[in-house]
Parts: structure tokens; sequence; C-alpha cells
């Protein structure tokens, strides 16, 4: 079952929904830290636990594991990965059922994620009616075949990121674009493997622009 982070709506009730996936080695607690920073009137936000263990940090979770992260190669297809392909069910299963959880369409929902969290909302995002997508120093599983009427999609990355290298976001915001996703992507010079003010500042203005809010 998956437990989930829930921040309620301020106001209530929920008018729009926020949920932020955790990257690999984090926790629902470190999404949740810097999700609740977001002012968005009436939304919901929900940061779910990962599905699995991580293997250097009992206290931590992850997607899926990423042996020799080290060295991993970005381009290499991972979604024959049994471990991913649990977590992508269990999300899709949850994700499917959400209206139903918090009153709360999907068009009114924005997922989004950090680094690993970023990969999971590309992998499962393009496939639901959100109001927008952000990927977060994220990447992509696998080659992204061709959507009709894609939620929007948002891509923050560092130039000095030195766990997803910045020719991964790049290669992936190209994939988007040729697959017919609509994408803004900002890169921060300066920027490793994080989450900063400007990132928040750009989560926000994205997410209260692609609710109708700003």
């Amino acid at each position: 079952m998956l437990q989930v982070i829930t921040l309620p709506a301020q106001p209530q009730p929920a008018t729009s929904a926020i949920v932020v996936l955790h990257g690999w080695g984090g926790t629902a607690e470190d999404a949740a830290q810097f999700t609740g920073m977001l002012k968005i009137p009436g939304a919901v936000k929900l940061m779910p636990r990962g599905l699995f263990q991580h293997p250097y940090n009992p206290d931590a979770q992850m997607w899926y594991d990423i042996p020799n992260i080290e060295r991993f190669d970005f381009k290499v297809d991972l979604s024959d990965r049994s471990d991913l392909q649990r977590s992508r069910q269990v999300l899709r299963d949850w994700l499917t059922t959400l209206p139903q959880q918090t009153g709360v369409p999907l068009e009114r929902t924005i997922l989004g994620g950090f680094s690993q969290g970023g990969a999971m909302t590309i992998e499962l995002g393009l496939d639901f009616p959100f109001a927008g997508l952000m990927s977060l120093s994220g990447y992509a599983h696998r080659p992204i075949a061709p959507v009709k009427n894609a939620p929007k999609l948002l891509m923050t990355h560092g130039l000095i990121d030195n766990v997803v290298p910045i020719a991964a976001a790049r290669a992936t915001r190209d994939a988007s674009i040729k697959a017919g996703v609509e994408v803004e992507s900002i890169e921060f010079p300066g920027m490793g493997h994080e989450i900063s003010w400007e990132v928040l500042d750009r989560m926000q203005s994205f997410a209260l622009k692609q609710l109708g809010l700003a």
C-alpha cells in the first residue's frame, strides 16, 4: 500500500492538488519540506513514499534501484526493471483514484518530482490529463513516444549537477519536444543536484499559471 504525506489545503476544501515524488535515497518528508513552501491557494499537497528501501540508507526510500550510480549511464533504457515496473503500476493505480480521494479532478492536479521522482513524473504523467508536470533535476527512463494533448512540462536543472548530468536533461527536453510535449526548460548556472530558491520560484509560478491562478 502506498504511504502518502498530505498537507491539507489552506483554505479548505481543496480546489487543486500538487503531487511531488522524491528522489533516489530521498524521503516523502524531504519532498514535503520543499513542497510545503509553495504558496498555492486551495492546493492539497501529496508526497508519496517510495516503495523500496534505499540500499545505503535505511531511513530513505527509492522507486527503483540504480546500481553503481557514480558510473551510471543515463542513456540506458530502464523500463524493463521489475522494481520500476512495480512502482509505475502502484503509482498509476493511485493517481487514477486520486480525484476520489481529494475531490480534485486530474485537470486541476500537477504532478512533479525531483531526480528519480522527476523521471517517474515523465514516465507516468504524459498518460494523464494533468494541469502540468514538473521534472526537477530529472531525466527519462526510455525513449519518449509521440503523444497528443500532453500536459505542459517544466524542467529545471543545474549546470553543475554531478548526479544527473545536464546532458541527460537536455536529451530528455529534446525528446519530449519531438514527441509533441510543450516544454519550459530552465538551466541554472552554479546549481548542482538540488532544489534551490530559484527552482521553488519557478515551481510556484508554473503551478499558478497552469492552474489559472496567475
